[in-house]
């Protein structure tokens, strides 16, 4: 059925619970997992949300995206490592999340996508975020949207 499922994660409770169903999924069909998160660029301004909360070089922004990332991508290894199925994470700096995700999914050779809804505007249950509604337009494999 799928051998590679691609789980994209912020870090949000929404993807840690997209995380383990998808891990769950992978176990189940025998198939191994590839993590994915996509971090902004680094700058000078430090958000918090939409809001500034800072300064710091292009350097410690990098560092700070880093750490960030692997923190965020370690949940994606443990919950597969916990249930014994092979793992691979992967982050990328990209202003256009949906973009890289779906260009990893190609290059890792994923035969799905298994994402988790995010509706910013507080409307839960009703619309699908941005992200994840640019994915579903325009991937080429099976996008899985978990609620």
């Amino acid at each position: 059925m799928y051998r590679n499922i691609l789980i994209p994660t912020d870090g949000s409770p929404d993807s840690r619970a997209a995380i383990a169903s998808g891990v769950a999924l992978a176990k189940s069909v025998g198939a191994k997992v590839t993590g994915f998160f996509a971090a902004p660029a680094a700058t000078p301004l430090v958000y918090r949300g939409l809001i500034p909360v800072g300064y710091m070089t292009p350097e410690q922004h990098a560092a700070l995206i880093e750490k960030s990332a692997q923190q965020i991508l370690d949940v994606v290894a443990s919950t597969a490592n916990a249930a014994g199925v092979p793992c691979k994470c992967i982050h990328v700096t990209d202003d256009f999340p949906a973009d890289a995700m779906l260009a990893v999914a190609k290059k890792e050779g994923c035969d799905l996508i298994y994402m988790a809804s995010h509706d910013r505007q507080g409307r839960s249950g009703l619309l699908i975020g941005g992200e994840t509604q640019k994915v579903l337009s325009h991937s080429e494999i099976p996008v899985l949207v978990y609620r």
